[in-house]
């Protein structure tokens, strides 16, 4: 039994502490906000009810679960842990800040994770005073149901750290495959483009949204059509990681559509506010 940090309660960062709470370690879940903490305890719950719903898991094994995940505030409850994961917004100043703060409060052998799906990991690491210990684990939404890591080495970045990220990410029963550090990885590196063409197909009027996405889902197998995807990531977030891309390259290809952007000026994101390129209750 290990003991992990989650820096982040938002929807990443409770998945993220789910899985490991399940697989046995003991789990620090910090967020500034008792409000968003309670928020994710709530959530964790209502993961863990389904799974027991499906006869994946007893309501004992459940409640076990819950007990290993303990919520705070307090950054510096981080100490002693052998893991830490920040799962904050993706923003590079709040990562490079709050990762800093990590490195002065940590043990000199622990491994600084970021769940980023799109920031320098190098950048990341040079922020602190151990970046051979700084890696990506780029887990995938929903968090208890993709089998996925990316796990992304930076610059710096240690044989030894990625390879016992790798262990880590396989104990949850993830499948970790690691990728280099360049803008977007390898994951939204290959699909940001294809969503920010699609929304450029609704723009120009090509086909509907139906007809994007159900192309798209019978021709190619995809089990979620594009604008459908873009709606459950969120639309801000896909605008950040195309300007990413867009800046890291200098590439045109990756220049976000004139529509997405219009989209999240307007507060569109999708899901989570209840409308983007669908309507949601």
């Amino acid at each position: 039994m290990s003991r992990i940090t989650v820096v982040g309660g938002g929807t990443m960062g409770n998945g993220i502490a789910q899985v490991f709470a399940t697989s046995g370690d003991e789990v620090v879940l910090i967020d500034v906000s008792p409000e968003c903490l309670d928020r994710a305890v709530a959530r964790i719950g209502k993961s863990l009810d389904r799974i027991v719903k499906k006869e994946r898991m007893t309501a004992e094994e459940a409640e076990t679960v819950k007990k290993r995940i303990r919520p705070t505030t307090e950054l510096e409850e981080a100490a002693g842990s052998t893991l830490v994961i920040e799962a904050v917004p993706e923003r590079l100043d709040l990562k490079r800040d709050l990762l800093k703060r990590l490195d002065g409060v940590v043990g000199p052998e622990t491994i600084l994770a970021s769940n980023t799906s799109s920031i320098s990991i190098t950048a990341l690491g040079a922020a602190t005073g151990r970046p051979d210990k700084v890696i990506g684990m780029h887990f995938m939404n929903p968090v208890p149901v993709m089998k996925l890591v990316e796990v992304i080495r930076g610059q710096d970045t240690s044989k030894e750290t990625t390879a016992a990220v790798i262990a880590a990410a396989e104990a949850l029963g993830k499948v970790a495959i690691p990728a280099q550090d360049y803008p977007g990885f390898v994951s939204n590196r290959v699909l940001m483009p294809m969503i920010n063409e699609a929304i450029q197909c609704l723009m120009e009027g090509v086909a509907d949204r139906e007809g994007i996405d159900g192309i798209m889902k019978l021709g190619m197998n995809h089990p979620m059509g594009p604008l459908t995807l873009a709606d459950f990531i969120g639309l801000d977030v896909c605008l950040h990681i195309l300007e990413v891309l867009y800046e890291g390259f200098g590439d045109p290809k990756y220049r976000p559509c004139a529509l997405l952007k219009r989209m999240v000026a307007a507060g569109h994101l999708g899901r989570k506010t209840g409308r983007g390129f669908y309507e949601y209750d």
